[in-house]
């Protein structure tokens, strides 16, 4: 019998709204919101150590609101001044208007993708002739800038944000049935502050966080995104409903998924391809 969840996000505004709102009234369970990392900005100092000039790039990658707000927040208090000709390339249509708390939207060249890897590398490789500022928080996927590297597009990462460990003393995790958490940064806090022997069942979401909490020993029973569970509520609603049934709930088990690497593999042949046509081309018109 479940009675009460955490869920390391921060409480909707609107509970109703929420869909852990109707997972607690059909399972007549206790939610609590309980953010257990917060990202911060990098000071300038922090910055500069990075030895990374911004006015030396004519696009930057945003996959978040937070580093948005350290970019413009480095560039007021460095004195720079970002040319209307700079790019902005955004994972989500949410971080692109965003950037509208800082930039006049329609003179601004603003791209995004729909949220997902491959849409956003797609939308780089349009852009590739573009030397990109790749904005990151830390820790980070590697994903990203690996597979930035793997195609020779002209960036250099520059972490704009740091996550650290939220005040957690008044979480007890022993007062849980389930744990809901969202990031390998979740699972390291959670690690440090309680350990995992007393830790009651865990509920992931993604796949890095999912890796983490394995490695860490962690008991996971519920993991989204799935095909059956797109998100983390109705992975959870899964759980429920086979602990309701009388059934044996094994844990999840890692799975890798091999379609970003072929993804990176087939642009690679694709860029080659193009940069072998201009070689020929220009080694014709030379001939001639």
């Amino acid at each position: 019998m479940v009675n009460k969840i955490l869920i390391s996000q921060p409480r909707p505004a609107i509970i109703e709204k929420s869909p852990f709102y109707e997972l607690s009234t059909k399972y007549g369970v206790e939610i609590d919101y309980k953010p257990l990392i917060k990202v911060v900005g990098v000071t300038l100092k922090e910055f500069r150590s990075q030895r990374v000039e911004i006015l030396d790039h004519t696009a930057v990658i945003f996959t978040s609101r937070t580093t948005v707000d350290s970019f413009f927040h480095i560039c007021e208090e460095a004195r720079i001044t970002v040319p209307e000709t700079m790019k902005y390339i955004c994972n989500t249509e949410a971080v692109a208007l965003y950037l509208q708390k800082y930039i006049v939207y329609r003179k601004r060249k603003i791209s995004f993708a729909d949220g997902s890897f491959t849409g956003l590398m797609e939308l780089i490789i349009k852009h590739k002739s573009e030397r990109f500022l790749l904005a990151l928080s830390e820790p980070h996927k590697p994903e990203l800038p690996d597979s930035l590297a793997k195609l020779k597009m002209n960036f250099d990462p520059v972490i704009l944000a740091l996550t650290v460990a939220a005040d957690m003393g008044d979480v007890q995790p022993a007062t849980y049935d389930v744990m809901a958490l969202y990031s390998p940064s979740d699972v390291k806090s959670v690690v440090e502050n309680f350990g995992v022997e007393s830790l009651p069942v865990i509920a992931t979401f993604g796949e890095a966080t999912l890796r983490a909490a394995l490695e860490a020993g962690m008991k996971v029973k519920a993991s989204a995104p799935s095909p059956e569970a797109p998100s983390m509520a109705k992975a959870i609603d899964l759980y429920f409903a086979k602990l309701k049934r009388g059934e044996e709930v094994e844990c999840v088990q890692l799975t890798e998924d091999d379609t970003k690497e072929e993804f990176i593999r087939t642009q690679q042949n694709k860029l080659a391809k193009k940069s072998r046509s201009r070689t020929s081309a220009a080694d014709k018109t030379e001939k001639k």
